[in-house]
């Protein structure tokens, strides 16, 4: 079975003013709301279609360590003017991260996963593997 993991950042979820007033993407650590993720399951595996706008494909990194599967996107970008004399008069700079992760078992391996980035949406299909079940209750013979 899949199941996502959210990792929250330094701001806390209250409804507090000082969060209301930094909502906005660039003041707002708490970035797993940024990459809403949704999961079908499928007869052999899971499709997860993840909203990842203003990234590029080069921007995104797939991970898959112990058993989990970690979506990061990063962006960097700097915009710079001069004036016809080489003085700078705006500069701006922007930097972007978002991270997600998902427990897909410790069968799966890298070569079983298969990502596609179009549009915004990157879509991630994982399969199903076998895992071993363990009865519920097990007796232990005592000598």
């Amino acid at each position: 079975m899949l199941f996502p993991e959210r990792r929250f950042g330094l701001v806390n979820n209250s409804n507090n003013l000082f969060d209301y007033l930094f909502s906005d993407p660039v003041f707002n650590v708490n970035t797993a709301n940024r990459m809403s993720t949704d999961i079908k399951e499928k007869e052999n595996g899971y499709e997860l279609s993840m909203e990842v706008p203003g990234f590029d494909k080069e921007d995104l990194k797939l991970e898959l360590e112990k058993g989990y599967l970690t979506v990061t996107a990063e962006h960097k970008n700097s915009n710079e003017k001069k004036d016809d004399e080489g003085h700078l008069i705006r500069q701006e700079r922007y930097y972007g991260s978002a991270k997600r992760s998902f427990y897909v078992g410790d069968a799966v391996t890298k070569e079983d996963i298969q990502a596609k980035y179009d549009k915004g949406v990157l879509n991630v299909f994982v399969p199903k593997k076998d895992v071993k079940k363990l009865e519920n209750k097990q007796t232990i013979e005592v000598k």
